[in-house]
């Protein structure tokens, strides 16, 4: 016979579903009822700042701004498993330690790498 779950943990999960559905939904109800919605000579404009645009709006970057972005955002990401391990140590506290130290080397050697491979340098025109 399989062990039947209480009904609390389903429970909990659906008002955990539904507060999230709520605090993405009603802002954007809100922002639609309370939003002016005129149509102004700006608004087909590629920017809706006021400023007239010079030129082409499509502009080609190189690649490096790209791979900068990624690299960041993968360092970003990695750090924040950073901050877990920090709240938790306790009783293997030099374990820890070193576990992090390993971690942050790792990182370490992807950053030497990328600019041994000159993903860094930014060449001018």
């Amino acid at each position: 016979m399989i062990p039947q779950k209480p009904m609390g943990d389903f429970l909990a999960v659906a008002l955990y579903l539904a507060a999230g559905l709520v605090f993405a939904v009603v802002p954007m109800i809100v922002s639609m009822l309370v939003v002016k919605k005129g149509q102004g000579a700006q608004r087909g404009a590629t920017y809706e700042s006021g400023m007239e645009t010079i030129g082409s709006a499509w502009i080609q970057f190189t690649v490096a701004y790209y791979i900068y972005a990624l690299i960041f955002l993968a360092f970003d990401v990695d750090v924040l498993y950073l901050f877990p391990v920090a709240t938790v140590y306790g009783k293997y506290a030099s374990r820890d330690l070193i576990e992090v130290l390993v971690f942050v080397g790792i990182l370490s050697l992807a950053i030497v790498y990328a600019w041994r491979k000159g993903v860094f340098e930014w060449k001018r025109r």
